[in-house]
């Protein structure tokens, strides 16, 4: 009789054979359930008590920070891999669960590199919410496949005393409205064949949190029908949990679901690949991506970093796409321009890290020994690194931030590097200037949080300025031809700037156009915009592209500046990062170097006499083309009871806000406004006085627009005034 296999052997063996391999997340609106629905997965997995799966008050196997219990949601994406049986092979899957919070959506993103399918729950009482969408747009932006989850169906039947039929009815909407959504953001080849239907078992139903779930196919095996389900809530507890075992166990349904429906690494490559790596895909490298490699050269992606709180190692979790990975392996890091060496190779058992010597394409995994951040690729010599993760908004909300004790400062600046490497859509800015250290978050709660972790996890105090919102600088009109003038008057720059066509500004916002220095000639974009209306020539002599602004060089063989162009390219994403009126960053603007009169000799034209050029050149065209600041502006969809329609259209219009539409279901009210986020400081105390508790809002979208006139001087005073500027510092 042979030994049996430790899970963790079995690990190693499945994590070799590439096919049985499923790397997935789940994903969803806040509270929809997905946290109980991993808790549930990983007790089956015999990884976890199975009496405090899914129990809040236990607090959750996969919560691993303080706060999340006490705030009862998920922060952090926890890594989780499990082994389950299908027919009468095993299969390898390594999940990871995302919080539905939208000021945490940088995790979200970060996870959708990491993995080749997604679990979408939604709510069967409330259906599909905002977050339900932008979930869905970060995973197929990322070619991820969904399969859809109906969660909280007890809700239906205890709470909503619906019938089956009106069950059925129920599930009907929710899926052709999700299908809806895929067909609307999808690309072309998978609007269809991505779509879920009940009758080929790519959607379940059931409830977490009592552990069951359901799919047509599985019903039929088990002999199920919708009146078993509405008889479960009139068993005692202790008979509907067997009977939930033995004819509807969540973890097996909802497996079956991911081996049959989701795709292995090995084929999700092959369409993966093109999308989220620029590289020729003809060379060694993208050869070995697109068939997945074990042998091939090494391509790991780090989508978050985790610090052990005991002993402060970093571990840097990711894909690994091509290659193996193993132990004492010396890798090249491609963002950082470093080498550096593989101390441990880990792969998950349940959340606890298990150190193995060596990992094949395909897997889900860990690395001590490396000091990165999230998004960095790691190879074995320098190589064409992974498209840049995208985070679907950016921070718009920030505070300065300075330690209690003056001593404490240089412990201050250790730990902020520390947040912005586990957190990376939290962004800091260390002003050496004027000593002032900047926190920028998605909004108020995410660094509320952030700052909570300051605190009792790092054991820094700290003070905190009152939250600071981020304006945007751009122009109204076209200027005319301004000259720039370098400080030793050999070298002239003529700029013009314009107002960025709205249409390229959109196709640069979601991705289509990659932003980033443009080296030699780029065909597809090049393509994208003359689709795009450009000509051929203006399309080729674009040098970059640069938060959303773009430089393009319409002179003509000149040689000097060829050997200079590096220099203006800098210039302008110095000008970019702080505006002509005060210092704010830039967008959508179309800034031209329309001639250039530069002194032959190359030691008259360095940096120092060719960027204060460029900053007079671009600032100068700026003033003359009527600048003005926009300011963030964020679409929620409120919700609350029905008598407080008029309390939220109050609140709303009190906050400078607009409103888009009011609807109302049964006794609930849905409005969707648009509100500045300078009004929105403290949003979520004046919500709860206005609708007595009951109300909450999530966030769909996020704009900049125009301040209006009568507030464009005195904002503008205001920044001015609190960054310290003086009048010499401002305008060209």
């Amino acid at each position: 009789m042979a030994e049996k296999e430790t899970q963790l052997e079995k690990m190693k063996r499945l994590s070799s054979s590439q096919t049985d391999i499923r790397n997935i997340a789940t994903s969803a609106h806040i509270h929809h359930g997905k946290t109980a629905f991993t808790d549930n997965l990983l007790a089956a997995a015999g990884m976890m008590s199975e009496r405090s799966a899914g129990d809040l008050e236990k607090g959750m196997a996969t919560w691993q920070h303080k706060d999340e219990q006490e705030r009862l949601m998920t922060v952090d994406s926890a890594n989780v891999s499990m082994v389950h049986k299908f027919g009468d092979k095993e299969f390898l899957i390594n999940l990871i669960d995302t919080p539905g919070h939208i000021d945490f959506g940088g995790n979200v993103t970060r996870a959708m590199r990491a993995i080749d399918g997604t679990v979408v729950l939604v709510c069967a009482s409330e259906g599909i919410m905002p977050q339900t969408e932008t979930v869905l747009k970060q995973a197929l932006r990322e070619r991820v496949k969904p399969v859809l989850f109906i969660n909280k169906v007890d809700r239906l039947i205890k709470e909503m005393q619906y019938t089956p039929e009106q069950i059925q009815q129920r599930f009907v909407k929710i899926i052709i409205e999700f299908n809806r959504l895929i067909e609307q953001i999808a690309e072309k080849e998978f609007q269809q064949k991505w779509k879920v239907n009940i009758q080929d078992g790519s959607v379940a139903f059931g409830s977490a949190r009592d552990n069951w779930a359901l799919s047509l196919q599985y019903m039929q095996k088990k002999g199920v029908s919708f009146k078993d389900i509405m008889k479960l809530y009139d068993m005692t507890e202790e008979d509907r949990q067997k009977w939930v075992w033995e004819h509807a166990p969540l973890h097996e349904v909802i497996l079956d679901m991911v081996i049959k429906h989701l795709p292995n690494p090995v084929d999700a490559q092959k369409y993966r690949i093109p999308k989220i790596w620029h590289g020729e895909l003809d060379s060694q490298m993208g050869k070995d991506l697109l068939s997945c490699d074990r042998n091939g050269k090494v391509a790991f992606v780090i989508t978050r970093i985790l610090i052990e709180p005991k002993s402060g190692r970093e571990l840097s979790a990711g894909r690994l796409y091509s290659g193996t990975i193993r132990e004492g392996m010396t890798v090249y890091l491609n963002m950082a321009k470093a080498n550096q060496r593989v101390a441990q190779v880990f792969m998950y058992q349940g959340i606890k890290p298990e150190i193995i010597e060596s990992v094949p394409a395909g897997n889900v995994l860990a690395i001590a020994g490396i000091a990165g951040f999230a998004g960095e690729t790691i190879t074995l010599e320098p190589e064409q690194p992974f498209e840049e993760l995208k985070h679907i908004f950016e921070p718009v909300i920030s505070k300065a931030i300075e330690p209690a004790k003056p001593q404490d400062l240089s412990k201050l600046v250790e730990v902020l590097r520390k947040v912005s490497k586990e957190d990376p859509s939290v962004k800091i800015e260390i002003n050496q200037e004027t000593g002032e250290n900047l926190l920028h978050g998605m909004g108020e709660l995410h660094l509320e949080i952030i700052e909570n972790r300051i605190i009792t996890e790092k054991g820094v105090q700290i003070k905190t300025s009152p939250p600071i919102v981020v304006y945007r600088e751009t122009v109204s009109k076209q200027s005319g031809e301004v000259e720039g003038k370098s400080p030793n008057k050999h070298n002239k720059l003529y700029f013009k700037v314009e107002p960025l066509e709205p249409h390229v500004s959109e196709l640069i916002r979601n991705g289509e156009i990659s932003e980033g220095r443009i080296k030699k000639k780029d065909l597809v974009l090049r393509d994208t915009l003359v689709e795009a209306g450009y000509d051929n020539d203006t399309a080729l002599s674009i040098k970059d592209i640069y938060k959303g602004s773009v430089l393009i060089d319409a002179t003509r063989g000149n040689i000097q500046l060829s050997e200079s162009i590096q220099l203006v390219v800098e210039g302008f994403e110095q000008v970019m990062d702080q505006g002509p009126l005060a210092r704010e960053p830039c967008f959508g603007i179309k800034v031209t170097l329309t001639d250039a009169k530069l002194h032959e000799d190359a030691i008259h034209r360095g940096p120092a006499q060719m960027y204060p050029a460029v900053r007079e050149g671009i600032r100068g065209a700026m003033m003359g083309a009527g600048p003005v600041i926009f300011e963030p502006i964020q679409t929620h969809l409120i919700e609350a009871p029905i008598e407080f329609t008029g309390d939220l259209t109050k609140l709303v219009m009190n906050k400078r806000g607009q409103i888009l539409e009011i609807t109302e279901q049964g006794t609930q009210t849905a409005v969707k406004a648009k509100l500045p986020v300078p009004e929105m400081l403290g949003w979520s105390s004046d919500l709860r006085s206005a609708t007595g508790g009951r109300g909450q809002s999530s966030l769909v979208d996020q704009t900049f627009e125009k301040l209006p006139n009568e507030l464009q001087q005195k904002i503008t005073a205001q920044i001015v005034q609190r960054k310290g500027l003086t009048a010499g510092q401002l305008g060209a």
